[in-house]
C-alpha cells in the first residue's frame, strides 16, 4: 500500500430485522399521523430517522428498542447486512420528511401529506418484504462510483 493511500474498513454489520422494525414503526406512526391530520408526526419522524441515520442504531429511538428488548427474544439472524444502504435509505427519508414539513409550514399541506405518505410506502414496502427502495439506490450509486474508479 502506498502511504498516501487510505484503508477503508467496512463497518460493523447489522441484524437486518432492526431496520425492517423501524420501518414498520415509521410506516404506522406517518399512516396514524395522516389518518388524525397531525403533520407534526412528520418532523418528529424525521428527527428519529436522523438520529439512527446520522448516530448509528444505538441513537434510534426504535432501533434501539429493537436491540434491547426484541432481538434478544429471537434467534440470531440467518445473515448479517452491510448497515450503510439502510443509514442511506433513512437519510433519504429524513429528506423527503424534513421537505413535508416545510410544505407544513407553509400552509401546502397536500404536498406535505404526499411528501410524507410516500416515505410511508417505501418504509411499508421495505418492512413487510425486504424490498428497500432507498437500499437499492445506494447500492446503485455505489456500483457506479466504484466503477468509475480506475
Amino acid at each position: 500500500m502506498q502511504a498516501n493511500e487510505t484503508t477503508i474498513r467496512a463497518p460493523r454489520p447489522i441484524d437486518p430485522r432492526g431496520p425492517r422494525f423501524n420501518q414498520a414503526v415509521l410506516t404506522i406512526a406517518l399512516l396514524v399521523g395522516f389518518l388524525l391530520q397531525w403533520w407534526p408526526v412528520a418532523p418528529v419522524m424525521a428527527a428519529v430517522l436522523f438520529l439512527g441515520a446520522a448516530f448509528g442504531p444505538r441513537y434510534g429511538p426504535f432501533l434501539r428498542l429493537y436491540a434491547e428488548a426484541i432481538r434478544p427474544r429471537l434467534s440470531p439472524p440467518a445473515e448479517l447486512e452491510d448497515p450503510r444502504p439502510p443509514r442511506f435509505a433513512a437519510a433519504v427519508g429524513v429528506v423527503f420528511l424534513t421537505a413535508a414539513t416545510i410544505a407544513f409550514a407553509l400552509g401546502a399541506t397536500a404536498l406535505g401529506w404526499v411528501l410524507t405518505l410516500l416515505v410511508a410506502a417505501l418504509a411499508g414496502l421495505a418492512a413487510g418484504t425486504g424490498i428497500c427502495v432507498g437500499c437499492e439506490v445506494y447500492l446503485f450509486i455505489v456500483g457506479r462510483t466504484r466503477a468509475a474508479q480506475p
